[in-house]
């Protein structure tokens, strides 16, 4: 897991305490996890700035280059030839600058130069050009150049507006450390390694809804060995739209590509708590109910991926009128997908058999930030809490209005387990 410095700053006095990164993770190595590295977004990139795009006109010898006006400090305007689709409309924009001397991911020095006659100061870049993969960059903006946000300063470097000032500790787990895939669980480790106050914060939600839940959804589990703990809310009249760059940066320097709000807040949630989660559009399943089962031998779904699997009797399924709409713990299905029209909302939080999961993501090559926490095991004490918070954020960031209840088809006993230790096997 791409463990932020800057996030498990919020819940543990670090920097207050001067334990810096590479200390931390040379003691989570010594103590808990191996470290595959420890760097910075920024690291090999220089002289990158915030500019704000003044005007913009076609070059006279080219049809798809433009020439950018562009500000890079008080008083201080250069020109920069640009050929990203999408700055023809970005006069008023702030964007990312690399001046004259800058130099990019790839090792790439930006010069002073002509192009096609015309001077040019520096480089217009897009997300990729500073070491954002393709992976995680946003699609809206994977043919153009990115636009910083409004009140970014004309100047400053860009890093700090993109979460590339953070430090990212890439951890190395064993599949009897589960716990560590989630931010929840490196706080409560570090906070026993070093004897720091834990101070992870937890928001639950107040429901604003005037319908039940359970008026709306049903929920069945024939079989609880497959699905130990399942459990849903229902949100209405979400407003789909591009999520606030604090939750971005929190996606894409843990590695997973920024999408919309909904689908944002289930991928935060699955890094804050290590709990997985799915959301359907409600309006969009075949009936407004939900069940579990083994899929028939031969049936086919179509994932997220737009891939068709064809299934057998050893995976499970999400159904909704016994039609399949979500491969359970692995992959949701594309017909029942939060889109651009999607209103209603129905969060989904589980525990799927572990063995059942990782033998169906492995058959069919289908390994996903979920598979792999489902694989590991998911902690039953924060099931319904990582539920009521991903409410919590759909009705802050999208509007959502929370119906009343959670609909429970199955749960899971969370019990705390002593564990009697001796001093001599301590010692040994």
């Amino acid at each position: 897991m791409k463990v932020s410095y800057q996030w498990l700053n919020e819940y543990l006095p670090l920097e207050k305490n001067q334990i810096e990164p590479n200390a931390l993770a040379e003691k989570l190595a010594l103590t808990s996890v191996d470290i595959n590295e420890v760097y910075s977004p920024s690291d090999g990139l220089s002289n990158i700035v915030v500019g704000q795009i003044e005007s913009v006109t076609p070059h006279p010898d080219s049809d798809h280059l433009n020439l950018c006006q562009v500000k890079i400090s008080e008083g201080a305007v250069v020109q920069i030839v640009c050929g990203a689709p999408n700055v023809s409309q970005a006069a008023g924009k702030k964007v990312i600058v690399a001046l004259a001397g800058a130099k990019l991911k790839d090792g790439t020095k930006i010069k002073r130069g002509k192009i096609r006659g015309e001077e040019s100061n520096g480089m217009l870049c897009a997300l990729q050009e500073i070491g954002f993969s393709d992976k995680i960059a946003p699609k809206a903006y994977e043919e153009g150049i990115w636009f910083l946000p409004d009140d970014a300063k004309v100047g400053d470097a860009v890093f700090g507006y993109l979460g590339m000032d953070d430090t990212i500790i890439d951890t190395d787990l064993t599949p009897n450390r589960g716990d560590m895939l989630s931010m929840y669980g490196n706080v409560n480790d570090l906070s026993a390694i070093y004897d720091l106050p834990n101070n992870f914060v937890s928001h639950d939600v107040k429901e604003n809804g005037t319908q039940k839940a359970a008026d709306l959804l049903k929920i069945t589990i024939p079989d609880p060995k497959i699905a130990p703990a399942y459990k849903a809310r229902v949100i209405k009249n979400v407003k789909l739209g591009e999520s606030p760059m604090w939750l971005q940066i929190r996606l894409w320097n843990a590695g997973i590509r920024p999408i919309n709000n909904v689908v944002d807040v289930t991928n935060y949630i699955l890094l804050k708590y290590g709990q997985p989660m799915h959301s359907y559009d409600y309006d969009r399943l075949p009936a407004h109910e939900l069940s579990v089962r083994h899929a028939y031998e031969g049936e086919k779904f179509v994932t997220l991926d737009e891939a068709e699997q064809t299934l057998q009797k050893e995976d499970i399924v999400v159904t909704s009128n016994d039609e399949p709409v979500c491969l359970a713990g692995t992959m949701g299905g594309l017909n029942t997908a939060v889109s651009d029209q999607t209103q209603n909302v129905v969060l989904e939080a589980a525990i799927f058999d572990s063995v059942m999961v990782r033998k169906q993501a492995r058959r069919l090559d289908l390994h996903s930030e979920s598979s792999m926490r489902f694989e590991r095991g998911i902690n039953s004490e924060t099931v319904e809490t990582a539920l009521n918070e991903a409410a919590y954020w759909l009705q802050k960031l999208a509007g959502g209005e929370v119906e009343q209840g959670i609909v429970t088809g199955s749960e899971a006993p969370s019990k705390s387990t002593p564990i009697t230790m001796s001093l001599t096997k301590i010692n040994a």
